[in-house]
């Protein structure tokens, strides 16, 4: 079962917890805060207090083991950033970190983080979907309750092409794109990968296991169709 540590139980990180709870996604609760880490306990899989700057601490509770950790530390912005300079020294997967302003945002592109969140409490339900679904990469909302995602290609679609799979009729969603990593050159005559958008693809080809489909659908039809 997918395990997901959330660092942060302000508004925004206890709404994450809970979305991914009741999606069947086990999770770590952390903060430093005990009242937090007490009104959310019942809720979660596991809810600790400790501080995210303790390497000892993170260490003791399995920290490096999640298969993501997702700092909702807000307002502030060193323990924020700490938390995921030792989340990344700690070789946790993937990580998913939250932003309050451009200059943090920057900061953490340095870091390299999967992700960066610059959503407030009522976006904790979207960011919860992507989490508790490992196939989809991106998240983005069209209207209430549909959506538009990037979704990395199940295992069982591999192999096969969007005719023989056809997920409108089966899913209720639209493929609309697929992004495919194609082989290329630099200018050093380097061999590199580089990406390549098919904004009409084609019902024939087959789908590679690195290529990443843009799909359009109702939340509820994208979960169904990215955790094949």
């Amino acid at each position: 079962m997918r395990t997901i540590a959330v660092i942060g139980l302000g508004g925004f990180g206890s709404s994450v917890a809970r979305e991914l709870t009741e999606k069947g996604v086990q999770v770590l609760a952390i903060d430093r805060d005990r009242a937090q880490v007490e009104a959310i306990k019942d809720s979660v899989t596991h809810a600790v207090t400790l501080s995210s700057t303790d390497e000892e601490a993170l260490l003791a509770v399995g920290i490096q083991n999640v298969d993501v950790a997702v700092v909702c530390i807000g307002e502030d912005i060193e323990a924020n950033l700490l938390t995921t300079m030792l989340l990344k020294k700690m070789g946790v997967h993937r990580i998913w970190t939250r932003a309050l302003s451009p200059l943090q945002q920057e900061m953490l592109k340095v870091l390299e983080v999967d992700n960066i969140i610059n959503l407030e409490k009522e976006m904790g339900g979207i960011t919860a979907s992507s989490l508790a679904s490992p196939n989809i990469t991106r998240h983005i909302p069209l209207a209430k309750g549909h959506s538009i995602v990037e979704v990395q290609v199940p295992g069982e679609f591999v192999g096969k092409t969007l005719r023989a799979l056809d997920p409108r009729n089966k899913f209720s969603v639209n493929v609309v794109a697929i992004k495919k990593m194609v082989p290329g050159i630099t200018d050093q005559g380097e061999r590199i990968m580089e990406e390549s958008i098919e904004d009409v693809p084609s019902p024939d080809d087959l789908l590679e296991e690195t290529d990443r489909l843009l799909v359009v659908g109702s939340d509820k039809n994208l979960e169904r169709f990215a955790k094949r």
